[in-house]
Protein backbone atom coordinates (compact mmCIF):
# COMPACT_ATOMS: atom_id res chain seq x y z
CA UNK A 1 0.00 0.00 0.00
CA UNK A 2 0.95 3.62 -0.39
CA UNK A 3 -0.67 6.83 0.93
CA UNK A 4 -2.76 7.11 -2.25
CA UNK A 5 -4.13 3.56 -2.06
CA UNK A 6 -7.93 3.49 -2.13
CA UNK A 7 -8.83 1.33 0.87
CA UNK A 8 -12.33 0.05 1.59
CA UNK A 9 -12.88 -0.87 5.25
CA UNK A 10 -16.03 -2.98 5.47
CA UNK A 11 -17.59 -2.70 8.92
CA UNK A 12 -15.90 0.60 9.76
CA UNK A 13 -18.32 1.44 12.57
CA UNK A 14 -17.81 -1.84 14.43
CA UNK A 15 -15.32 -2.46 17.20
CA UNK A 16 -12.62 -3.89 14.93
CA UNK A 17 -13.37 -1.78 11.86
CA UNK A 18 -13.26 1.55 13.69
CA UNK A 19 -9.90 0.64 15.23
CA UNK A 20 -8.55 -0.34 11.81
CA UNK A 21 -9.64 3.02 10.42
CA UNK A 22 -7.85 4.79 13.29
CA UNK A 23 -4.70 2.76 12.66
CA UNK A 24 -4.75 3.44 8.91
CA UNK A 25 -5.06 7.18 9.52
CA UNK A 26 -2.20 7.09 12.04
CA UNK A 27 -0.03 5.51 9.33
CA UNK A 28 -0.95 8.18 6.78
CA UNK A 29 -3.59 6.29 4.77
CA UNK A 30 -6.39 8.80 4.24
CA UNK A 31 -7.97 7.65 0.97
CA UNK A 32 -10.49 5.48 2.81
CA UNK A 33 -13.89 4.31 1.59
CA UNK A 34 -16.61 3.47 4.10
CA UNK A 35 -20.30 2.65 3.92
CA UNK A 36 -22.85 2.28 6.68
CA UNK A 37 -25.27 -0.65 6.62
CA UNK A 38 -28.06 1.66 5.46
CA UNK A 39 -25.86 2.84 2.58
CA UNK A 40 -24.71 -0.64 1.55
CA UNK A 41 -26.21 -3.94 2.68
CA UNK A 42 -23.33 -6.40 2.33
CA UNK A 43 -25.75 -9.35 2.24
CA UNK A 44 -27.16 -7.93 -1.03
CA UNK A 45 -25.09 -9.46 -3.83
CA UNK A 46 -26.12 -7.02 -6.57
CA UNK A 47 -25.60 -3.98 -4.33
CA UNK A 48 -22.11 -5.13 -3.36
CA UNK A 49 -21.21 -5.81 -6.98
CA UNK A 50 -22.40 -2.34 -8.03
CA UNK A 51 -20.45 -0.72 -5.20
CA UNK A 52 -17.17 -2.34 -6.29
CA UNK A 53 -17.75 -1.50 -9.93
CA UNK A 54 -18.37 2.15 -9.04
CA UNK A 55 -15.65 2.70 -6.40
CA UNK A 56 -12.82 0.43 -7.65
CA UNK A 57 -10.88 0.20 -4.36
CA UNK A 58 -7.31 -1.11 -4.51
CA UNK A 59 -7.42 -2.72 -1.05
CA UNK A 60 -10.21 -4.22 1.04
CA UNK A 61 -10.22 -4.95 4.76
CA UNK A 62 -13.22 -7.12 5.58
CA UNK A 63 -14.10 -6.45 9.22
CA UNK A 64 -17.87 -6.56 8.75
CA UNK A 65 -19.64 -9.47 10.43
CA UNK A 66 -22.58 -10.39 12.60
CA UNK A 67 -20.99 -10.96 16.01
CA UNK A 68 -22.04 -11.66 19.59
CA UNK A 69 -21.27 -13.64 22.73
CA UNK A 70 -22.35 -17.12 23.83
CA UNK A 71 -25.99 -16.12 24.41
CA UNK A 72 -26.41 -14.45 21.01
CA UNK A 73 -24.67 -17.26 19.11
CA UNK A 74 -26.77 -19.91 20.82
CA UNK A 75 -30.04 -17.99 20.36
CA UNK A 76 -29.70 -16.87 16.72
CA UNK A 77 -27.72 -19.63 14.95
CA UNK A 78 -29.48 -19.21 11.59
CA UNK A 79 -28.71 -15.49 11.45
CA UNK A 80 -25.07 -16.03 12.42
CA UNK A 81 -24.35 -18.54 9.67
CA UNK A 82 -26.57 -16.97 6.98
CA UNK A 83 -25.52 -13.35 7.35
CA UNK A 84 -21.81 -14.03 7.72
CA UNK A 85 -21.69 -16.41 4.76
CA UNK A 86 -23.50 -13.84 2.62
CA UNK A 87 -21.33 -10.89 3.68
CA UNK A 88 -17.98 -12.56 3.09
CA UNK A 89 -19.02 -14.35 -0.11
CA UNK A 90 -20.28 -11.13 -1.69
CA UNK A 91 -17.29 -9.01 -0.65
CA UNK A 92 -14.55 -11.52 -1.49
CA UNK A 93 -16.00 -12.39 -4.91
CA UNK A 94 -16.73 -8.78 -5.91
CA UNK A 95 -13.29 -7.66 -4.71
CA UNK A 96 -11.60 -10.26 -6.92
CA UNK A 97 -13.96 -9.56 -9.82
CA UNK A 98 -13.25 -5.82 -9.74
CA UNK A 99 -9.47 -6.24 -9.65
CA UNK A 100 -8.69 -5.38 -6.02
CA UNK A 101 -4.95 -5.69 -5.33
CA UNK A 102 -5.29 -7.16 -1.83
CA UNK A 103 -8.03 -8.31 0.54
CA UNK A 104 -7.72 -8.88 4.28
CA UNK A 105 -10.29 -11.22 5.85
CA UNK A 106 -10.80 -11.11 9.62
CA UNK A 107 -11.81 -14.41 11.16
CA UNK A 108 -11.99 -15.39 14.82
CA UNK A 109 -10.29 -17.62 17.37
CA UNK A 110 -13.52 -19.66 17.58
CA UNK A 111 -12.59 -21.37 14.29
CA UNK A 112 -10.36 -23.75 16.25
CA UNK A 113 -11.54 -27.05 17.76
CA UNK A 114 -13.03 -26.87 21.26
CA UNK A 115 -10.25 -29.05 22.66
CA UNK A 116 -7.41 -27.84 20.46
CA UNK A 117 -3.94 -28.16 21.96
CA UNK A 118 -3.05 -24.97 23.81
CA UNK A 119 -1.81 -22.51 22.79
CA UNK A 120 -3.69 -22.93 19.50
CA UNK A 121 -1.51 -23.10 16.43
CA UNK A 122 -2.79 -22.16 13.00
CA UNK A 123 -2.42 -25.75 11.80
CA UNK A 124 -4.97 -27.01 14.36
CA UNK A 125 -7.77 -25.74 12.10
CA UNK A 126 -10.23 -28.53 11.16
CA UNK A 127 -8.59 -31.12 13.42
CA UNK A 128 -11.54 -31.62 15.80
CA UNK A 129 -15.12 -30.65 16.73
CA UNK A 130 -16.02 -27.02 17.41
CA UNK A 131 -17.49 -25.43 20.53
CA UNK A 132 -21.25 -26.15 20.13
CA UNK A 133 -22.46 -22.76 21.38
CA UNK A 134 -20.86 -20.83 18.50
CA UNK A 135 -20.28 -23.43 15.80
CA UNK A 136 -22.49 -21.63 13.25
CA UNK A 137 -20.41 -18.46 13.42
CA UNK A 138 -17.22 -20.52 13.39
CA UNK A 139 -18.27 -22.52 10.32
CA UNK A 140 -19.04 -19.30 8.45
CA UNK A 141 -15.60 -17.92 9.31
CA UNK A 142 -13.90 -21.17 8.28
CA UNK A 143 -15.71 -20.92 4.94
CA UNK A 144 -14.34 -17.39 4.54
CA UNK A 145 -10.79 -18.62 5.14
CA UNK A 146 -11.22 -21.39 2.60
CA UNK A 147 -12.73 -19.00 0.09
CA UNK A 148 -9.70 -16.70 0.38
CA UNK A 149 -7.38 -19.67 -0.06
CA UNK A 150 -9.39 -20.98 -3.03
CA UNK A 151 -9.36 -17.61 -4.81
CA UNK A 152 -5.62 -17.33 -4.22
CA UNK A 153 -5.05 -20.86 -5.55
CA UNK A 154 -7.28 -20.61 -8.62
CA UNK A 155 -7.06 -16.93 -9.53
CA UNK A 156 -3.87 -15.71 -7.83
CA UNK A 157 -5.95 -13.29 -5.74
CA UNK A 158 -3.89 -11.78 -2.90
CA UNK A 159 -6.28 -12.52 -0.04
CA UNK A 160 -4.94 -13.05 3.49
CA UNK A 161 -6.81 -14.29 6.57
CA UNK A 162 -6.12 -13.03 10.08
CA UNK A 163 -7.58 -14.64 13.22
CA UNK A 164 -7.99 -12.15 16.08
CA UNK A 165 -8.43 -13.38 19.62
CA UNK A 166 -11.10 -11.88 21.94
CA UNK A 167 -11.26 -8.14 21.30
CA UNK A 168 -12.27 -5.30 23.58
CA UNK A 169 -11.84 -1.55 23.80
CA UNK A 170 -13.43 1.80 22.89
CA UNK A 171 -16.63 1.36 20.89
CA UNK A 172 -17.40 -2.07 22.35
CA UNK A 173 -20.94 -3.44 22.75
CA UNK A 174 -22.10 -3.24 26.37
CA UNK A 175 -25.52 -4.81 25.82
CA UNK A 176 -25.90 -7.55 28.44
CA UNK A 177 -27.97 -9.71 26.07
CA UNK A 178 -25.42 -10.01 23.27
CA UNK A 179 -22.08 -8.58 24.38
CA UNK A 180 -18.85 -10.43 25.05
CA UNK A 181 -17.61 -11.13 28.55
CA UNK A 182 -15.28 -8.18 29.19
CA UNK A 183 -17.67 -5.33 28.27
CA UNK A 184 -20.51 -7.19 30.01
CA UNK A 185 -18.49 -7.36 33.22
CA UNK A 186 -17.56 -3.68 32.97
CA UNK A 187 -21.19 -2.68 32.71
CA UNK A 188 -22.32 -5.09 35.45
CA UNK A 189 -19.75 -3.82 37.95
CA UNK A 190 -20.39 -0.18 37.02
CA UNK A 191 -24.15 -0.50 37.54
CA UNK A 192 -23.68 -2.51 40.73
CA UNK A 193 -21.42 0.24 42.07
CA UNK A 194 -24.01 2.93 41.27
CA UNK A 195 -26.85 0.87 42.80
CA UNK A 196 -24.80 -0.20 45.85
CA UNK A 197 -25.60 -3.84 45.05
CA UNK A 198 -24.03 -6.29 47.52
CA UNK A 199 -23.02 -8.73 44.79
CA UNK A 200 -22.51 -9.19 41.05
CA UNK A 201 -23.56 -12.46 39.41
CA UNK A 202 -21.08 -13.84 36.88
CA UNK A 203 -21.99 -16.50 34.31
CA UNK A 204 -20.39 -19.92 34.68
CA UNK A 205 -17.71 -21.19 37.04
CA UNK A 206 -15.11 -18.53 36.25
CA UNK A 207 -12.54 -21.22 35.44
CA UNK A 208 -12.31 -20.91 31.61
CA UNK A 209 -9.27 -18.98 30.45
CA UNK A 210 -9.38 -16.33 27.77
CA UNK A 211 -6.94 -14.12 25.90
CA UNK A 212 -7.85 -10.46 25.37
CA UNK A 213 -6.45 -8.11 22.72
CA UNK A 214 -7.10 -4.38 22.86
CA UNK A 215 -8.75 -3.35 19.63
CA UNK A 216 -6.19 -0.61 18.92
CA UNK A 217 -3.48 -3.28 19.02
CA UNK A 218 -5.56 -5.23 16.50
CA UNK A 219 -5.76 -2.17 14.25
CA UNK A 220 -1.98 -1.79 14.27
CA UNK A 221 -1.51 -5.52 13.57
CA UNK A 222 -3.92 -5.48 10.63
CA UNK A 223 -2.14 -2.53 8.99
CA UNK A 224 1.27 -4.15 9.60
CA UNK A 225 0.20 -7.46 8.06
CA UNK A 226 -1.57 -5.79 5.15
CA UNK A 227 1.73 -4.06 4.37
CA UNK A 228 4.06 -7.00 5.01
CA UNK A 229 2.27 -10.34 4.63
CA UNK A 230 1.05 -12.23 1.57
CA UNK A 231 0.38 -15.96 1.81
CA UNK A 232 -2.46 -18.46 2.03
CA UNK A 233 -1.63 -19.52 5.61
CA UNK A 234 -3.80 -17.94 8.28
CA UNK A 235 -2.16 -15.79 10.97
CA UNK A 236 -3.22 -15.66 14.62
CA UNK A 237 -3.44 -12.14 16.04
CA UNK A 238 -3.25 -12.15 19.83
CA UNK A 239 -1.08 -11.41 22.83
CA UNK A 240 0.04 -14.96 23.66
CA UNK A 241 -1.09 -14.87 27.33
CA UNK A 242 -4.46 -15.48 28.99
CA UNK A 243 -6.35 -15.09 32.28
CA UNK A 244 -9.24 -16.95 33.88
CA UNK A 245 -12.67 -15.35 33.71
CA UNK A 246 -12.53 -15.08 37.52
CA UNK A 247 -9.20 -13.21 37.31
CA UNK A 248 -10.69 -10.95 34.66
CA UNK A 249 -13.70 -10.23 36.87
CA UNK A 250 -11.43 -9.30 39.79
CA UNK A 251 -9.43 -6.97 37.54
CA UNK A 252 -12.57 -5.27 36.19
CA UNK A 253 -13.99 -5.00 39.72
CA UNK A 254 -10.83 -3.20 40.88
CA UNK A 255 -10.72 -0.86 37.89
CA UNK A 256 -14.39 0.10 38.36
CA UNK A 257 -13.98 0.45 42.11
CA UNK A 258 -16.81 -1.91 43.07
CA UNK A 259 -16.55 -3.23 46.63
CA UNK A 260 -19.20 -6.01 46.72
CA UNK A 261 -18.88 -9.75 46.15
CA UNK A 262 -18.68 -11.83 42.97
CA UNK A 263 -21.12 -14.77 42.81
CA UNK A 264 -20.98 -17.50 40.17
CA UNK A 265 -24.12 -18.72 38.36
CA UNK A 266 -22.99 -22.25 37.51
CA UNK A 267 -26.25 -22.97 35.67
CA UNK A 268 -24.94 -20.82 32.80
CA UNK A 269 -22.50 -22.27 30.22
CA UNK A 270 -18.75 -21.80 30.44
CA UNK A 271 -18.04 -22.26 26.74
CA UNK A 272 -14.64 -23.48 25.59
CA UNK A 273 -12.30 -24.29 28.53
CA UNK A 274 -9.38 -22.35 27.08
CA UNK A 275 -8.68 -20.29 23.95
CA UNK A 276 -5.08 -19.14 23.91
CA UNK A 277 -3.46 -18.22 20.62
CA UNK A 278 0.00 -19.31 19.58
CA UNK A 279 1.45 -16.08 18.16
CA UNK A 280 4.83 -17.37 16.97
CA UNK A 281 3.96 -16.70 13.32
CA UNK A 282 2.84 -13.16 14.16
CA UNK A 283 6.06 -12.51 16.09
CA UNK A 284 8.14 -13.79 13.18
CA UNK A 285 6.32 -11.29 10.97
CA UNK A 286 7.55 -8.47 13.20
CA UNK A 287 4.56 -7.56 15.36
CA UNK A 288 3.62 -7.94 19.03
CA UNK A 289 0.93 -6.40 21.23
CA UNK A 290 1.76 -3.26 23.20
CA UNK A 291 -1.25 -2.62 25.46
CA UNK A 292 -1.42 -4.54 28.76
CA UNK A 293 -4.77 -5.94 29.94
CA UNK A 294 -4.91 -3.63 32.97
CA UNK A 295 -4.08 -0.58 30.84
CA UNK A 296 -6.62 -1.67 28.24
CA UNK A 297 -9.43 -2.23 30.78
CA UNK A 298 -8.75 1.19 32.30
CA UNK A 299 -8.84 2.76 28.84
CA UNK A 300 -12.09 0.97 27.96
CA UNK A 301 -13.77 1.95 31.24
CA UNK A 302 -12.77 5.57 30.68
CA UNK A 303 -14.37 5.45 27.22
CA UNK A 304 -17.49 3.81 28.70
CA UNK A 305 -17.87 6.58 31.28
CA UNK A 306 -17.52 9.25 28.60
CA UNK A 307 -20.04 7.54 26.31
CA UNK A 308 -22.44 5.84 28.71
CA UNK A 309 -25.38 7.87 27.44
CA UNK A 310 -24.83 6.78 23.85
CA UNK A 311 -23.33 3.28 23.97
CA UNK A 312 -25.23 0.34 22.52
CA UNK A 313 -27.41 -0.66 25.48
Amino acid sequence: MNPESKIYVAGHRGLAGSAIVRALKRKGYNNLITRTHSELDLTDQLAVQAFFEAEQPTHVILAAAKVGGIHANDTYPAEFIRDNLAIQTNVIHSAWQSGVDKLVFLGSSCIYPKFAEQPMREDSLLTGPLEPTNEWYAIAKIAGIKMCQAYRKQYGFDAISLMPTNLYGPGDNFNLENSHVLPALLRKFHEAKLNHDPQVVMWGTGSPKREFLHVDDLGDAVVHLTEHYSDSDIVNVGVGTDVSIRELAELVKNVVGYEGDIVNDTSKPDGTPRKLMNVDRLSELGWSAGISLKQGVENTYEWFLQNKDSYRS
